[in-house]
């Protein structure tokens, strides 16, 4: 008989393969950490990093606490609080429910817990190294959790060299922050990132919630949506078609208070939106959405940010119809009736009120038959519909002038005839037509062998990449001067990012006055960049950047180099004179790689005589 090849894996395997599915990276144990924070009915949550999370993530919160028992027992695999049978997956209240989180976490990890109930006198210190329980002891603490996880991955040395840069890292963290936060604005969070303190969110309502995150200016931007059916119980915000970006960041689904993600109902909204939207642009919208907890299935991914829903066709056409009957009530979308007249238009809630009386008044004195007839006061306002006449005639402009009677003799002329040119004929009739643009997009140059068909989008894209790589790591830009300095307002973390970046964006030809809490102020611009376009070009690259910075500062130049030139170059549908087409190509010429765009597709194709030959069977 063969021997047996299989066999159970030891506990501390199985929790660091449970942990490749759980923890991902830093910000999966914020999100972990701080859903536990609130499923222990706490109030007050603070949540310090360091280095993204790869140092330390730290969550205190001041809720329930856990008994001596319990203290141990959490960090065992599917051990829970929150369910007890498997019907109880079909009634959750809570944000976990699977019992392998802090199990994860304990296995990948140096984790530090502090626990103390509210009625027991001493808590609980707690040290567990990759599984291994170091010390339990007892600890005078106050009332609530702490939760310490240091160097994650300490033990999967793979697993640590597959994150990312610090900013990328505390963008996920940031992320996660803001869902939980997000979804439950009774409870104060405060973010402190590196000894600095980057969000302190007080208790508040929804609206005020998201003002506290996105900044100040992020209020005039809100649509309130409110649905009630019963399927489902819409309540949140949507944002004014003006004020989409191209970056999908400031959209959030939550369900029963839990943050999840849907390409189906995200469908939904941008279907309310169209015909509103300019073309490639995302609206912001902050809803959440209430139903029976029978009717959602959670338990599908261990994130848990994907649902499944009972009857997904209703709750799309009632999310894409209260989405888009707030936007007509409050006059953002445009209603197409010509004949309708728009001051008679009644918000809702005014449909039960009572109308008020419009108040008479009679001018007594009035007679028209009178022959002075004295100026009504309602009519003092007016002016005569006749127009005055002028009083001095045309000629008197001409009174005084000295008379000149000089006879035209005195003067001489050259000829008009031209003796000489400087340029043949045959030179300068060439010069006029070298260049010609094609549909808008294509510039064709004649050259000795053919010609050349340039593609006029990728090849500024070239020329600008160049042009801003060289200001930014050898020598500074130029920059044009305002006369009023500009002001953009953007999120705290888009803010902070701005900031970094200050010296490079300085070299590409950027002047900065000042950088608030949620603002940037502005005094000089890269030549050639409109003023109307800087906040478009600044979205473009805060949301290229933060996707992926490498750690490198070259590469980091390299980057803002790219998002500027493909933001500022001349677009496809934009006329050229010869003089730019000209100018155009000797630029490209003049580069270091004028072959490829910046994003490795090629400027420019060459088509020679024999090509053309043998298009023509010749």
């Amino acid at each position: 008989m063969a021997a047996s090849i299989i066999q159970l894996l030891p506990d501390h395997v199985a929790n660091q393969i449970a942990a490749g599915e759980v923890v991902q990276r830093p910000a999966s144990v914020v999100k972990e950490l701080l859903e536990n924070a609130v499923d222990a009915k706490s109030t007050d949550i603070k949540l310090i990093v360091k280095e993204a999370g790869k140092t330390l993530v730290q969550v205190i919160d001041n809720g329930l606490g856990m008994n001596t028992t319990d203290a141990r027992l959490c960090f065992e695999r599917h051990a829970t609080s929150k369910i007890r049978k498997a019907e109880d997956l079909f009634d959750l209240h809570t944000k976990g429910f699977r019992g392998e989180a802090l199990a994860s976490i304990a296995a990948i990890a140096h984790v530090e817990m502090k626990t103390k109930q509210d009625q027991e006198e001493l808590g609980n210190h707690i040290v567990i190294e990759g599984s291994k329980l170091v010390t339990q002891d007892v600890a005078v603490l106050p009332k609530g959790t702490s939760f310490a996880v240091k160097n994650l991955f300490f033990n999967i040395p793979a697993r640590r060299n597959f994150l990312k840069s610090e900013t990328v890292e505390f963008r996920h963290v940031m992320d996660e922050f803001q869902r939980v936060a997000m979804a439950h604005p009774s409870i104060s969070f405060t973010l402190i990132h590196n000894g600095s303190e980057l969000y302190n969110l007080p208790s508040s309502n929804y609206r005020q919630r998201i003002v506290n995150i996105f900044g100040g200016k992020t209020n005039e931007k809100l649509v309130p949506v409110s649905e009630e059916t019963e399927l489902i119980n819409i309540t949140g915000f949507v944002g004014k078609p003006e004020f989409a970006k191209k970056s999908r960041g400031e959209q959030f689904f939550f369900v029963n208070d839990r943050y999840i993600k849907s390409a189906y109902l995200h469908h939904a909204i941008m279907s309310a939106y169209e015909g509103l939207l300019k073309e490639g642009n995302q609206p912001s919208y902050f809803l959440y959405l209430q139903v029976p907890p029978h009717t959602i299935d959670i338990n599908i991914h261990p994130t848990k940010t994907e649902i499944k829903f009972d009857d997904e066709h209703s709750l799309y056409a009632i999310l894409r119809s209260a989405v888009k009957h707030s936007l007509g009530q409050f006059n953002v979308a445009p209603v197409l009736d010509f004949e309708r007249d728009s001051n008679l238009d009644t918000p809702y809630q005014y449909k039960d009120k009572e109308a008020d009386f419009p108040t008479i008044q009679v001018d007594s004195s009035f007679n028209p038959f009178a022959n002075d007839k004295p100026a009504a006061k309602s009519l003092s306002s007016f002016g005569s519909y006749k127009k005055e006449t002028s009083t001095a005639n045309w000629e008197s402009l001409y009174v005084g002038l000295k008379q000149d009677t000089q006879e035209l003799e005195q003067f001489s002329f050259e000829s008009e005839e031209v003796t000489g040119k400087l340029f043949d004929d045959e030179v300068e009739e060439t010069k006029s037509s070298s260049t010609y643009q094609i549909q808008k997009k294509y510039i064709i140059s004649a050259i000795k062998s053919g010609m050349l068909v340039i593609n006029q989008q990728r090849a500024h894209e070239r020329i600008l990449y160049e042009q801003f790589l060289t200001n930014i790591t050898v020598q500074k830009a130029s920059s044009q001067q305002l006369l009023f300095p500009l002001e953009l307002y953007f999120s705290s973390e888009e803010t902070v990012l701005i900031n970094e970046l200050q010296s490079s964006l300085e070299n590409t030809g950027f002047v900065f006055d000042a950088f608030n809490a949620d603002s940037v102020q502005i005094s000089g611009l890269p030549i050639g960049m409109p003023e109307s376009e800087v906040s478009i070009v600044l979205e473009e690259l805060i949301s290229n950047l933060q996707n992926e910075i490498p750690e490198s500062s070259f590469s980091q130049s390299d980057s803002i180099a790219k998002s500027m030139a493909k933001s500022m170059a001349v677009k496809t549908g934009t006329y050229l004179t010869v003089k730019e087409q000209e100018n155009l190509v000797n630029s490209l010429f003049a580069c270091k790689d004028p072959n490829v765009s910046p994003f490795q597709k090629p400027t420019f194709i060459t088509l020679t005589v024999e090509d053309l030959d043998k298009r023509f069977a010749l």
